[in-house]
């Protein structure tokens, strides 16, 4: 897999709602932990750093970067083993502790510190172990259905969550990485067919990253955060949470909020697990609603 060279220019183009727009993207380095992790950095104003979900990469931001872009810095990574970039090793090293440990590296490297911080699913999850490690790099945190779940004591989320993964986890072993994103996807979202109805762009950034999905699934547990562990962040949290999204996510996303003293629990009408991809504009409003007024 060929990797970013430094400073590469990237021309995205794609059909959104059949008008083509195009944008250009500088996608630059920071060289942490033995790696290099590419990032997108946008805009002037007080910096936020946008950690995506799995199998995916910093391009899953390029359709919401250029509205928060007008009043904010955008700061959009793609994590270790994710994207296009060539591996540092075998993969290994995969585990959200290291996506954790490099978070706060890259945070640390950029001087962002203390800094805001999105993060989606997977990312979320990634986002609140760091927290709780590092809380002095953080000032605020807006989570979309983060995944973390080691202090989920409902039994309810264990099950749905081993649903979610079960027939991407089969495909996985079978090597057909391809069908397995669409599973997962599907899987994640609670209804079959909605990674097809994805744009192109996010389908192929997807694609791209199932290469990560073997590694997910062999990878150790997450870091064994507590309740307890939450309760000691002492920052303002907002944890947003789909109306129709899986019972894993929901009793996550209940479970992080009433774990975190002060923190808002903010229910999307009608939204699922991809609801920040499926409608940008609305995520992003949502954001800058969180940004803007706390």
């Amino acid at each position: 897999m060929q990797a970013y060279p430094d400073s590469a220019l990237y021309i995205c183009l794609w059909n959104n709602n059949a008008k083509k727009e195009l944008w250009s993207m500088v996608t630059k380095r920071a060289r942490i932990n033995g790696t290099e992790l590419p990032y997108v950095d946008q805009g002037d104003g007080q910096p936020v750093v946008f950690v995506h979900g799995s199998i995916s990469d910093c391009r899953i931001w390029d359709t919401h970067r250029p509205n928060i872009a007008q009043r904010y810095r955008v700061i959009a990574l793609t994590q270790r083993y994710f994207g296009l970039s060539a591996w540092p090793d075998d993969g290994r090293n995969f585990s959200m502790q290291t996506h954790a440990d490099d978070l706060a590296a890259f945070i640390s490297a950029l001087r962002l510190d203390p800094v805001l911080i999105v993060g989606r699913s997977y990312g979320g999850a990634v986002t609140l172990a760091m927290a709780v490690q590092h809380p002095k790099l953080v000032e605020r945190l807006f989570l979309y259905e983060p995944s973390l779940g080691t202090f989920v004591v409902d039994p309810a989320a264990a099950e749905d969550r081993v649903q979610t993964m079960s027939a991407a986890k089969a495909a996985t072993h079978n090597g057909d990485i391809d069908h397995a994103v669409e599973l997962l996807i599907d899987g994640a979202n609670d209804r079959d067919g909605d990674f097809r109805q994805l744009p192109d762009r996010v389908q192929a950034v997807m694609l791209e990253s199932g290469r990560t999905l073997p590694l997910m699934f062999a990878a150790p547990p997450a870091p064994p955060i507590t309740c307890e562990d939450l309760g000691r962040v002492g920052i303002p949290v907002s944890i947003a949470v789909g109306e129709n999204t899986r019972v894993f996510y929901r009793i996550t996303a209940e479970a992080t909020h009433r774990c975190i003293p002060g923190s808002a629990l903010i229910k999307v009408p009608n939204a699922r697990h991809l609801w920040p991809i499926q409608d940008p504009t609305a995520f992003s409003k949502l954001v800058l609603d969180f940004l803007e007024n706390g």
